[in-house]
């Protein structure tokens, strides 16, 4: 039975040249040393360089600030190929930095700090996640006095993504503990290089995504200038967060859909490979309708996603919609990948097995960029 092959409807021949470069780039200076990364818990700090002299970091930044010039739909082509290459690089938090620097930065920040970022001099981190504050941010206790013309910063952050090799953090803290809840946030850019009184601590060991560092970050009287605060006025954080939230919601969601994609697509090789009681796995009536649930499901999806990037490129994805994005497809994500480990047996649990890394990478989706359980609440207020 001929089957027609979908296409994104934002996909065009200049985004299928990118993603050429883009997968090329993938197989040859990430996927290569995926097994190296796992075992340090880091990438090595010139693959950034090599992602920067590549085009592949701030693919969707304006060109006037050193990026790529695109749309989402350039970044949304890398998030693809790392995801189906199974290969976690950080660049996807990188980009979110920069796009607070976009969204909120003055012009001279804006040139001071993206055309680094673009060229992987820099590498950005967000600072927000505490012991003792994860979804909730009002449990922030991280303080930035204003002492002169610096900030003085005192507290610590936990599982930041890129903390390793971060030389560029979107830092949210309390710059006014008098002020009510959330009016007390600010977000302020910190730069670490040779920074007195910061510390990066140990690379922490996670369930999945190993080759990705995550680690705690320590700030005792760090001193960061005061035109490092991002907005017009302190106490802006909270809601530049809100605003911000739906890039990075959509992007994990498109994580997702490429993972769910890739795992189909796998799975299907491997039962028509695999041979049980005299014939391969994909004769069997359970295997075939296992895979065509898990199919319909991947693909519901990227129609969905589709459509979310549509409407954030048209400027017009509400926050409401890309929580639905976030929460829906990382739970199908984590579903397909559960059957799918199933039907690969005894091998699926074997983490020399593409499927079972995926399997463990995976699980975290439905946690980071806010909880699932938060996505609902969220889009409950909707209601």
């Amino acid at each position: 039975m001929p089957t027609v092959t979908y296409q994104s409807p934002w996909m065009n021949d200049d985004l299928q040249m990118f993603r050429k470069t883009v997968r090329r780039f993938i197989q040859e200076e990430l996927a290569l040393h995926q097994t190296r990364w796992r075992q340090q818990h880091r990438p090595d700090a010139e693959a950034w360089t090599k992602a920067g002299a590549t085009g592949i970091l701030l693919a969707d930044v304006p060109d006037k600030y050193g990026g790529g010039g695109g749309t989402f739909a350039h970044e949304a082509v890398v998030t693809e190929e790392l995801a189906q290459a199974g290969v976690h690089f950080g660049s996807g938090v990188h980009s979110i930095v920069a796009h607070y620097i976009l969204a909120y930065g003055s012009e001279e920040q804006k040139r001071n700090w993206l055309s680094r970022m673009a060229r992987g001099e820099l590498v950005g981190a967000i600072a927000m996640t505490e012991p003792a504050a994860g979804s909730d941010l009002q449990g922030i206790k991280t303080t930035a006095r204003r002492d002169g013309d610096h900030y003085v910063i005192n507290g610590s952050k936990t599982f930041i993504t890129n903390g390793w090799h971060a030389s560029i953090i979107c830092l949210a803290a309390k710059t006014d503990p008098r002020a009510a809840g959330l009016k007390s946030l600010s977000l302020i850019i910190v730069e670490t290089k040779d920074l007195s009184g910061y510390r990066v601590g140990r690379s922490l060991e996670k369930v999945g995504m190993h080759a990705l560092d995550t680690c705690e970050l320590f700030f005792d009287d760090v001193r960061v200038p005061a035109s490092n605060l991002l907005g017009a006025a302190e106490g802006l954080g909270f809601s530049q967060m809100m605003q911000q939230l739906s890039y990075e919601r959509l992007t994990v969601g498109l994580g997702g859909v490429a993972t769910a994609e890739q795992a189909v697509a796998i799975t299907t090789k491997y039962v028509k490979e695999r041979m049980a009681f005299g014939k391969p796995l994909i004769d069997f009536q359970n295997t075939r309708f296992k895979l065509a649930e898990c199919k319909t499901e991947a693909h519901i999806g990227r129609v969905f996603i589709d459509h979310c990037i549509e409407r954030f490129i048209a400027g017009q994805l509400d926050p409401v919609t890309a929580a639905m994005a976030k929460y829906w497809l990382t739970d199908c994500q984590c579903r397909i990948v559960d059957e799918c480990v199933q039907l690969h047996g005894g091998y699926g649990y074997m983490m020399e097995y593409p499927i079972a890394r995926m399997w463990a990478d995976s699980r975290v989706q439905r946690i980071y960029a806010g909880t699932n359980e938060i996505m609902k609440e969220l889009i409950a207020w909707s209601l």
